[in-house]
């Protein structure tokens, strides 16, 4: 029976000793046995493995595939197709409507407002145009004396100066003196006049200022407005039409011509005619009063109508604001130019010498 010395250990002891700690004394770490690392390994392994079965892989795939195909069905490609057009027409209208806005002629600036000097010197320079286009202008109404022309004047109201020049002739046959007429008989008047309208109203006028012509102006026809207009029948209108075109004193027309011509042209926007001749007035010296008369009233009743203006064929019309009412294109314009201006005769049976247009006819020749 062996028996061990105290203070030291045996090999056996070493040798199992040394697997927990080295000869120096420090711990070193244990081997790993060939189970442990098989377990180890093992483990690893079937793990990876395992990630790796083709069950999951397939379902992995299978779910990947599942996924794109439905993503590409043909009800949701469909979809897709309706709602990239869709999507895509709303920048493309944005688009047309931006380039059609480009294209488009920017909106027309409001006109400037006109100073009273510039809308003079545009007035006086319509004038003279006029006076180059009617160096003829004349007042068309035929006459050979004052009181001719004081009456064709009262019968011009409501009618044409044609239907009173083509009157005149045989009334001045019956009734050649304020005296003769003054004792004529209201109805036979009337039935000689009766082609103008008014007929009897206008019969009671003519023997009214023709009694007052006998008995207040020794059968003379007064020269001063403030005689004429207390005659019978006799406004400022006519007053004028005698005073400038009879006795050369400057006057100044208002009839609806003129009327109408002076608000298209922005000279005033007053209504009333003797407002209009106070305000044109004062625009142009007196000089020229009786022969602007005229001249407007001859535009506005050959180019410058009432109801459709001769635009396009206006020679004033880059002087006038209100261009475009009418008739802008040239040659239906120029279809639209009565009297001389359109190739026909005036409203004059005797016109002035140096009139290029036809002399009218007599009652009942056309």
């Amino acid at each position: 029976m062996s028996s061990s010395t105290p203070g030291k250990s045996s090999k056996a002891d070493r040798t199992g000793a040394s697997g927990a700690t080295g000869r120096t004394g420090k711990t070193v770490p244990e081997r790993t046995t060939a189970t442990e690392a098989g377990a180890k390994t093992g483990g690893k392994s079937a793990t990876k493995a395992a990630a790796k079965t083709p069950t999951k892989s397939a379902t992995k795939s299978a779910t990947k595939s599942a996924t794109k195909a439905a993503a590409k069905t043909p009800t949701e490609s469909a979809t897709k197709a309706a709602a990239k057009p869709a999507a895509k027409s709303a920048p493309a209208r944005k688009a047309s409507a931006t380039a059609a806005a480009a294209k488009a002629p920017a909106p027309r600036k409001a006109p400037k407002a006109e100073s009273h000097l510039a809308m003079v010197r545009r007035a006086r320079r319509i004038n003279r145009e006029l006076a180059e286009v009617y160096p003829y202008a004349h007042p068309e109404l035929d006459f050979r004396n004052p009181f001719e022309l004081l009456v064709a004047t009262v019968l011009s109201a409501q009618t044409t100066d044609l239907r009173v020049n083509q009157t005149t002739p045989a009334l001045f046959a019956a009734y050649p003196t304020p005296e003769d007429m003054a004792a004529a008989v209201p109805e036979e008047m009337e039935e000689i006049i009766r082609p103008t309208g008014f007929f009897r109203a206008k019969t009671k006028s003519l023997l009214g200022l023709s009694a007052a012509l006998r008995d207040e102006f020794g059968g003379e026809v007064p020269g001063r407005l403030e005689d004429l207009v207390k005659l019978p029948g006799v406004g400022r209108k006519t007053a004028n039409v005698v005073l400038g075109n009879a006795f050369g004193v400057p006057g100044i027309t208002v009839d609806t011509h003129f009327g109408r011509l002076v608000r298209r042209w922005k000279w005033t926007d007053e209504e009333d005619p003797v407002k209009v001749e106070s305000v044109v007035a004062g625009i142009f010296p007196k000089s020229e009063w009786t022969m602007l008369s005229h001249r407007v009233v001859f535009h506005g009743r050959r180019i410058c109508h009432a109801r459709k203006p001769a635009c396009g064929a206006c020679p004033i019309a880059p002087l006038c604001p209100s261009y475009g009412e009418g008739e802008t294109d040239p040659d239906k314009a120029r279809k639209l130019l009565k009297y001389e201006m359109g190739g026909r005769p005036g409203q004059r049976l005797s016109p002035p010498a140096d009139y290029p247009g036809k002399p009218a006819p007599a009652l009942g020749e056309g």
